[in-house]
């Protein structure tokens, strides 16, 4: 049994390992999740339908639990204007993806504002000398916030303690590496919700 899982750059590529050491250890069998990358979040919003109708009816689809797209809540130009908040955004942006689909074994989510929100609540991964710079916001990392979104955070302070910058892909992948899901579960609520809806909806798979 496996997941599809969409995603919109190569830095979220690093999320099934991840998702998985989370996962697994909750199922009586581990559960397969194969990333399916998109070039953007626009791309990702223009042809979730297509994509994913493809993945349920291809065959071997049977073995699909559900088919799941993510994006950062920073970024995409979908909201209306009167979405400002958050949350005004992240439900709103989950009912549209999913609304665009329409399928019982499709699911939407959003890292808030990035992925790299679930980074922050695990300071000790970090080099010494860039989390000794992090703000007291991140004892709440999705509160990092549309001002400065928590790749741009992190970009600000690698240049300050390092002289070089944050590299999505390369810092990314490494800080995933060391992620404990369970740290990032217990601080980054949008986070729980997608692991919890997962885990049911595997189990019920």
């Amino acid at each position: 049994m496996r997941f599809v899982l969409f995603v919109e750059g190569h830095t979220e590529k690093a999320l099934p390992s991840f998702l998985k050491r989370w996962l697994d250890p909750r199922l009586s069998q581990p559960v397969g999740i194969k990333p399916v990358r998109f070039d953007g979040w626009r791309e990702l919003v223009d042809d979730v339908a297509k994509k994913a109708q493809m993945h349920l009816t291809m065959p071997g689809h049977e073995d699909i639990i559900a088919v799941v797209s993510m994006l950062d809540l920073y970024g995409p130009t979908i909201y209306p204007a009167a979405a400002t908040s958050a949350l005004e955004r992240e439900q709103w942006g989950r009912a549209y993806v999913q609304g665009k689909v329409g399928h019982a074994k499709f699911r939407h989510f959003f890292a808030v504002h990035e992925i790299e929100a679930w980074l922050l609540s695990q300071p000790s991964i970090f080099p010494a000398e860039v989390r000794n710079l992090f703000p007291k916001s991140i004892a709440a990392p999705e509160t990092v916030n549309f001002d400065e979104p928590p790749a741009y955070l992190l970009d600000r302070l690698y240049k300050s303690a390092t002289k070089r910058p944050y590299k999505k892909v390369v810092h990314g992948f490494q800080l995933f590496a060391k992620l404990n899901p369970e740290e990032a579960h217990q601080k980054c609520p949008c986070l729980k919700k997608m692991l919890d809806e997962m885990l049911q909806l595997a189990l019920a798979a």
